[in-house]
């Protein structure tokens, strides 16, 4: 199977719409020869995540919650200040959140690269 490599620009555009366009790749399914159980996906690399925009209140409204499974062990954390801290481990999560929960998703990941 052939991967091509794919280099997106992240200035200026809308995060979901880019990140789904992003695992629209990372899948295959822009491919003809495309089947839902292998991974036929391309690799793809993303440049200028700082430049992201978010649509609506998205920033502000959206948080992003963890547990460690202890008691009182719920982390939350603003999409506001992810970007600040870290755009592309946020960018990582919308397109995390986008792709199919199953065995391939690990490997999927690992062809994407962010800067």
């Amino acid at each position: 199977m052939e991967r091509e490599k794919h280099t997106l620009d992240a200035e200026g555009k809308i995060a979901g719409r880019l990140a789904s366009r992003v695992a629209f790749i990372l899948q295959g399914k822009h491919k003809p020869s495309y089947q839902a159980h292998t991974d036929c996906g391309d690799i793809v690399s993303v440049t200028n995540a700082v430049g992201l925009k978010f649509s609506g209140n998205k920033l502000q409204a959206k948080t992003y919650h963890r547990y460690s499974g202890y008691p009182g062990g719920i982390r939350n954390i603003k999409l506001s200040d992810l970007m600040a801290k870290n755009p592309a481990k946020a960018f990582r999560q919308i397109v995390t959140d986008m792709l199919p929960k199953n065995r391939l998703r690990k490997n999927m990941l690992k062809r994407l690269t962010i800067s």
